[in-house]
């Protein structure tokens, strides 16, 4: 797992992240939000939210090469607190999820995209 430390806040990074997926033709499927699921729980905890997203075409075929791979795609990433502040955007690579699923090597590509995704994410500036 990589943990990727954010200038922004968590709102700020997710709202990022979209911004960088939608502008890369990947489709967001799910936000969830634990903090808010804590609280109508009457739980507390520092902001935690995952956002699900990928694409068909790139996923598939990774899928029918290794079907276990299915219950980590769509690919995840969490954007999250500490209790001091500091905001973080986590993702699991894809040389583990290649390890853990037995994906050939040479298909890894298809999600390696993930890495730059999340980095520009949290990289100060612009998009």
């Amino acid at each position: 797992m990589t943990h990727l430390r954010s200038p922004y806040t968590v709102a700020e990074t997710l709202d990022r992240l979209q911004i960088i997926l939608f502008g890369n033709g990947i489709d967001v499927f799910a936000t969830i939000d634990h903090r808010a699921t804590a609280e109508a729980a009457g739980l507390s905890m520092t902001p935690a939210t995952v956002l699900i997203f990928g694409a068909p075409k790139a996923g598939t075929p990774l899928m029918i090469a290794a079907p276990t791979l299915a219950i980590d795609l769509p690919l995840k990433a969490l954007v999250w607190q500490e209790p001091s502040g500091a905001v973080w955007l986590s993702y699991n690579t894809p040389e583990y999820l290649a390890e853990r699923h037995g994906l050939p090597h040479d298909m890894i590509a298809a999600i390696g995209g993930i890495r730059n995704l999340c980095e520009a994410a949290v990289k100060p500036g612009p998009l």
